[in-house]
């Protein structure tokens, strides 16, 4: 006989395998769009975010960003959007699968499917935007400004809906196990951490980098996520676990396309909104340890090339800095997967000890 536990294990399992088949066979039809349509920069770029020349990036980069199509992020998000409304409507006939495998719920899923539509579109945008060399942001693309602000506004949003309709005002401290009680706070708190998020999309810029470096971090959340019963929410976890390895079959080297901003924005917010929902937002600089090295690098070298006058990185984040001391593409990122998993065990590990 199967346990309440068991069907819901499966309900994760069998969700995350549909968003693998339809994200995976999706895949060609998308690649022919892409490189049909040319969608790709049609110049590297050679500033760097504080305006100085980015040499070494363009050195390295030069002759692979030309010719290989973004927008490859579509993969991630939008067959999650068709399986939540698909079983959504599909519950509605009177089928214990359809109604068990429907993990739409106001509780759980509506915000983070909500972030990550949101958010996905405005890098789908902005993808476009570089694509046609549009905008005035470096190399292309949506205002730095403009970007800030919309995800300022996910934040506060987010934060809102979390203190006045699900009635959450603390955050939970592993370890020490107390309730940490913040009040109105958790609502700039909440924008900070989507900012803090955001910020960690710095990590795309290697084939199978950012897609491998999030799958232990969603696997990380699931695992949490089930632990307290959080099933929907767990789905939702797996679903990403699955369009997320389709997407990286695709873009492991030589990469077919990139995730793009449509991808890796998508993914950064909802991994804000997740963090709060399952309570372990004090261990997500752990789970994304990687993120947090990859936007330290960054901070170091703005630091240092403003007050010290010299560069730490040949290149910044640190993944282009190992890149340019001669590591080979596809060693950085394995091993970065690597570190990513033992970040990702031990964030587990600390949320769940009793």
């Amino acid at each position: 006989m199967i346990g309440p536990i068991e069907i819901n294990a499966l309900k994760i399992f069998i969700l995350s395998l549909l968003s693998f088949l339809l994200s995976f066979f999706s895949a060609p039809f998308l690649i022919r769009f892409l490189y049909y349509y040319k969608l790709w920069k049609k110049k590297v770029r050679e500033v760097a975010i504080d305006g100085n020349r980015a040499s070494v990036f363009f050195k390295l980069h030069k002759d692979k960003e030309v010719g290989t199509p973004r927008m490859g992020g579509l993969l991630i998000w939008v067959p999650i959007i068709i399986l939540a409304f698909l079983f959504s409507f599909l519950s509605h006939f009177n089928f214990f699968w359809f109604q068990k495998l429907n993990f739409l719920s106001r509780e759980q899923t509506w915000l983070p499917l909500a972030a990550l539509s949101i958010a996905s579109l405005l890098g789908l945008v902005d993808d476009i935007l570089q694509v046609f060399g549009r905008g005035k942001y470096i190399g292309g693309g949506l205002d730095l400004k403009i970007r800030f602000f919309i995800i300022f506004l996910i934040g506060l949003v987010g934060g809102w809906w979390f203190y006045s309709k699900l009635g959450v005002d603390t955050i939970f401290i592993p370890i020490l196990k107390i309730n940490l009680k913040l009040g109105i706070l958790l609502i700039p708190f909440f924008i900070i951490v989507t900012l803090a998020c955001w910020a960690g999309g710095v990590i795309d810029g290697l084939d199978g980098l950012a897609g491998g470096s999030f799958l232990p971090i969603f696997g990380a959340f699931m695992i949490i996520a089930f632990s307290r019963m959080q099933y929907n929410l767990a789905s939702l976890c797996g679903a990403l676990l699955g369009s997320l390895l389709a997407f990286l079959w695709y873009n492991l080297p030589p990469a077919k396309f990139y995730m793009g901003e449509t991808g890796m924005m998508g993914l950064c917010i909802v991994l804000a909104v997740i963090s709060f929902l399952t309570d372990s937002v004090a261990v997500l600089p752990i789970i994304g340890g990687l993120l947090v090295i990859e936007v330290g690098s960054v901070l170091i070298q703005l630091f240092s090339k403003k007050f010290l006058k010299r560069k730490i990185f040949l290149s910044s984040p640190i993944h282009h800095h190992l890149e340019a001391i001669g590591w080979q593409r596809e060693t950085i990122v394995m091993r970065f997967w690597i570190l990513g998993f033992i970040f990702a065990l031990l964030g587990v590990v600390i949320r769940l000890l009793k």
